[in-house]
């Protein structure tokens, strides 16, 4: 039977995809990799007695190897992946054993496409960024496109979510990273490197439809405007926007950013009784804000973690040609309800593994979600493992899928 290990399987996204995978039959055992053994052990022993503690130091290169000999997968959850994607993905083709990531930085997917002909010669499948968005959003998005559409002209993705019980810094940070950075689109038909500072003019308000009102989003720097164009045809425009919620919460990180308070330069600062002592705003500022999201909450009667990943794919209708525009939300709602930021990129990265495992994906090389997973395949694997029943309320599926047509009339339809 096959062996799998999750790297970062402590982690909030690695410990719900090493609990999704104990809980299917595809793997005789499932091995926690992570860097707190103790750690690992406890959550080991808290399921089933198939799953494992392993060390691991993503720092080493010979930790790494020697925790993935043997397995016959590697799901890494390790982040910031712009630090650690291209060390381990290195350790992963040489050892020849296939890979799934939840990787939304733009810089690692470069560096992992960059890998694709020696993941190729290694006879390996490398599925990346199977989380949430991208992910769900690449599969959606691709099965609209190319099962739907005769033509297909645009792809927006958007995305929104708030009030998860464990916000670190490292998530915080990873915003930070994302606000410096060039953000990809493809706009007009090319790929395009926006400038942060010009990100104001891409700004738009959108409706979730689990979401009173319009929410402010911003474009973000995720890997969908990279890979997409690069397996659906025909596009002028793909691109990818988002938010946090409180809004007043991000609107604080945005501000502190812009100011330069995330800077890792330290400062001196002294105190009333004359000592100095040098600081790092970046630190200062990722506790403030984490204790500023605790009052917002508070203050907002935030409640349960909820969001929605939204795609908006519009071109022309098969066979008809008419045009059409097809959305999809996935919700926190319903199966989702309740369901944070470990829920809902850990679910599908546990689903890419699978599949794979099952023989349903069977490319070679490092391929995004929208070049090797089937919507219905994924679908289906929902139904199986969350016990979708759209007869039960509780047990709903959390993607609504419309049809708009050109006069505007919406349409809920069903896979």
């Amino acid at each position: 039977m096959a062996k799998v290990i999750v790297l970062g399987g402590c982690g909030v996204v690695g410990s719900v995809v090493v609990e999704m995978l104990s809980k299917t039959p595809d793997f005789s055992e499932v091995f926690i990799g992570d860097i707190d053994l103790k750690k690992a052990q406890a959550l080991a022993q808290s399921l089933d007695t198939k799953v494992k503690a392993i060390r691991v130091d993503a720092n080493d290169k010979n930790s790494i190897s020697n925790a993935i000999k043997g397995m016959d997968m590697v799901v890494n959850c390790i982040g910031p992946y712009y630090k650690y994607e291209k060390p381990i993905l290195e350790v992963v083709i040489e050892a020849k054993i296939n890979y799934v990531d939840v990787c939304d930085d733009t810089g690692a997917t470069y560096d992992a496409l960059e890998l694709d002909n020696a993941a190729k010669d290694a006879g390996i499948t490398v599925l990346i960024g199977m989380g949430s968005s991208p992910g769900i959003t690449n599969v959606l998005a691709a099965y609209a496109a190319n099962d739907l559409l005769e033509e297909c002209n645009s792809i927006d993705m958007y995305h929104i979510h708030g009030g998860e019980p464990n916000e670190g810094p490292a998530v915080i940070g990873h915003r930070f990273y994302c606000m410096a950075n060039p953000i990809p689109m493809f706009l007009n038909g090319e790929a395009q490197q926006i400038d942060p500072k010009d990100s104001a003019k891409y700004v738009e308000q959108v409706e979730f439809i689990n979401l009173s009102g319009e929410h402010t989003v911003y474009p973000y720097p995720h890997p969908e405007p990279i890979t997409i164009p690069m397996y659906i045809d025909g596009l002028t425009r793909v691109t990818n926007k988002g938010s946090v919620l409180p809004e007043k919460y991000y609107d604080l990180t945005r501000k502190i950013h812009e100011i330069g308070l995330d800077s890792k330069e330290p400062i001196v600062v002294k105190d009333n009784e004359g000592y100095t002592r040098k600081i790092l705003p970046y630190d200062f500022s990722i506790q403030y804000l984490i204790q500023q999201r605790e009052k917002l909450l508070e203050e907002t009667n935030f409640g349960d973690p909820k969001g929605c990943v939204k795609i908006v794919v519009k071109g022309k209708k098969k066979r008809t040609k008419e045009p059409r525009t097809y959305v999809f939300s996935l919700v926190s709602e319903g199966s989702g309800k309740g369901k944070g930021l470990g829920e809902g990129t850990g679910i599908p990265a546990a689903f890419g593994t699978i599949l794979l495992q099952r023989g349903k994906i069977d490319k070679k090389g490092v391929i995004p979600p929208e070049a090797c997973v089937n919507a219905m395949d994924f679908i289906q694997l929902m139904k199986e493992l969350l016990e979708i029943d759209d007869s039960d309320e509780e047990k709903q599926s959390p993607i609504i899928f419309q049809s708009i047509d050109k006069d505007g009339n919406i349409k809920t339809l069903e896979f």
